[in-house]
């Protein structure tokens, strides 16, 4: 695929945390921190307690510009190196322990300007609005804008600082445990003794037998440690609602949706949508069970290939592959990957002790590092490209955007992710066989099956399970088991047949600890087909690829949209984008039968 491919020889393969600090003990780790500590406090000390500066636009331009200094001083960089190495080893309990220390005092910094947010939401009506088209401000605009709205749901500053300090104990500290848990995990399989992440990602490439076999041990797993998972869920369930109601959300996702910069009606819309054509993925599913020559699917033959390859993709050839791919659009995209790959900023294998799943993390003023469970399949490549789309818009933005809007909201991230996974998809497509470009457009299908609709159904879980603990008090785990099952077989449809025991995958669904994190997904692959669309039929466009990859967080993700033509506003514009993937099965069908 590539006449002449840089030797793989020079690719690191685990992370190079040292492009942060040298290592754990790195005396410059407590420098930083406390560098930030005593920026902050005379950020505090100079306008604390003062009000002056809100009554002027020359004052709060000038406070507003000392304010984005203290981004660069941020104890960003020792949290994110601490939790790098707690995701490579979570048995590690000196790691975990720095990281918990770090965190507190993170809060503690953050606290010390928590007063600035609370006095910008209390700027009158009146002055947000002159504000807000006054030409010394203009700079800060967008910012201000998230502000004010924001500010509708601030409460004092006192209260911030009681809620910032107790969301490590009420949220993070529970989540982390779960984490660990499920990381130390193992499963015996064949004589061999494997960890969970990776027993995981080997399913969808198994017989029949063998993956239901395997997936059964794996449920055992998540039961084994369900009885914490219950304690978690009701726990950091119940803390969002103290939250939410002393703040005056109205739903539980409201937080969310305004938290990522989108539009109410925007997610609501999108939401009802794919939950009232939950038929396309039924249809999917017909067609899937009769190419794996079965009657009924259990819960985990959703991630079934169907078995008509068993070409593997080796690192090294997925490596291959993506960068030609990425050279395809803009060879800039393919020397960003290059780069990564040579400076020890992939960690690719799964091994004992190593988080699960795939993410990339990327923050201002420092590298940005993907982190993969790599296990040679399909999906491999295609999760290989998915982060790297991540990591080339936190690139951009972090170049293109000053530094109040480096860093973007998470409903335009997933648009990155999966924008550039059609690319590598479409890269591999021409070179597979006739039966291997069934198994490739099936698999590409499932993948937007389990993006759009399986997301939106997990949306509608979570819904439900925070309405239900709110009404209430708690929920049992049997009973959430029960709630995960009842929205997962409203997308899968009449076909699949799912156990009591199956609901207890909300034990490992890490999302639903991110509250409603997961509709970005769906809105993510929707707008990212119509983008990949507007490439496929006009290639100049590739500079609104740019354009947006750049565009950081300046503006709303509807705006930053429509800036490049894309109208997520449309009433129409959801459903238009099911229709292609109504297309993609129509085609799939016409293949196999």
């Amino acid at each position: 695929m590539n006449s002449n491919p840089k030797s793989n020889n020079s690719y690191k393969t685990q992370w190079d945390l040292s492009l942060i600090y040298s290592g754990l003990s790195d005396t410059q780790i407590e420098t930083d921190i406390t560098y930030a500590e005593s920026v902050y406090r005379a950020f505090a000390k100079k306008y604390s307690g003062k009000t002056d500066y809100l009554a002027s636009e020359e004052k709060l331009a000038k406070a507003l510009k000392e304010y984005v200094k203290l981004i660069d001083a941020s104890v960003s960089k020792p949290y994110i190196f601490f939790h790098f190495h707690h995701d490579l080893d979570s048995k590690n309990s000196k790691v975990e322990a720095k990281l918990n220390m770090i965190a507190e005092r993170a809060q503690k910094i953050g606290n010390l300007v928590v007063f600035f947010s609370v006095a910008l939401s209390k700027i009158p009506l009146s002055l947000q609005k002159k504000y807000l088209n006054s030409k010394v401000l203009a700079p800060y605009r967008y910012f201000l804008s998230c502000a004010f709205n924001q500010g509708k749901y601030m409460l004092s500053e006192a209260e911030e600082k009681i809620l910032n300090l107790e969301s490590l104990p009420a949220h993070t500290l529970w989540v982390q445990g779960g984490q660990k848990m499920l990381a130390g995990r193992t499963v015996v399989w064949k004589g061999k003794t494997i960890p969970l992440p990776e027993a995981l990602g080997m399913l969808s490439q198994l017989s029949t037998k063998d993956r239901r076999a395997l997936g059964n041990l794996c449920r055992d797993q998540f039961i084994a440690i369900s009885e914490y998972a219950e304690s978690e869920m009701n726990a950091v369930v119940t803390q969002k609602k103290i939250e939410d109601e002393l703040r005056g959300f109205s739903t539980p996702y409201a937080s969310t949706v305004l938290s990522y910069e989108n539009e109410t009606e925007t997610v609501e819309r999108l939401v009802s949508v794919v939950t009232k054509n939950f038929k396309i993925a039924h249809r999917f599913y017909k067609a899937k069970a009769k190419m794996l020559g079965l009657e009924k699917l259990e819960y985990v033959d959703r991630v079934a290939g169907i078995g008509a390859t068993k070409r593997e993709y080796t690192f090294e050839t997925s490596v291959e592959i993506v960068r030609t791919a990425f050279a395809k659009v803009d060879p800039i995209y393919a020397k960003v990957f290059e780069s990564f790959l040579e400076n020890g900023q992939i960690d690719v294998y799964p091994k004992e002790g190593k988080r699960g799943g795939a993410y990339c993390w990327g923050t201002p003023g420092m590298p940005t590092f993907v982190l993969l469970n790599h296990t040679n399949s399909f999906s491999s490549v295609t999760t290989m490209a998915h982060e790297m789309g991540h990591a080339l818009h936190s690139t951009f933005s972090f170049v293109g955007q000053p530094p109040l809007y480096r860093e973007y909201t998470i409903a335009t991230a997933e648009v990155a992710s999966t924008l550039f996974e059609n690319f590598v998809f479409e890269e591999i497509f021409p070179t597979l066989t006739a039966k291997e470009q069934i198994v490739a457009l099936h698999d590409r299908i499932n993948d937007s099956i389990q993006t759009i609709f399986r997301q939106i159904a997990c949306f509608n879980f979570e819904l439900e399970l925070h309405q239900t603990i709110r009404r209430e008090g708690m929920l049992p785990k049997e009973a959430m088991a029960k709630l995960m099952n009842k929205h997962m077989s409203a997308y899968l449809g009449p076909l699949f047949t799912l156990t009591d025991d199956d609901g207890y995958f909300f034990v490992n669904w890490s999302h639903i600890r991110n509250f409603f994190y997961v509709y970005t997904y769906a809105f993510g692959e929707l707008v990212s087909s119509a983008l990949y669309e507007m490439y496929t039929e006009n290639p100049e466009s590739r500079e609104k690829i740019k354009q947006f990859l750049s565009a950081g967080g300046s503006d709303s993700p509807e705006n930053i949209f429509a800036s490049i033509g894309i109208d997520v506003r449309n009433p129409e514009f959801f459903q238009k984008g099911l229709k292609k993937i109504e297309k993609d099965i129509a085609r799939l069908e016409t293949l196999v039968f």
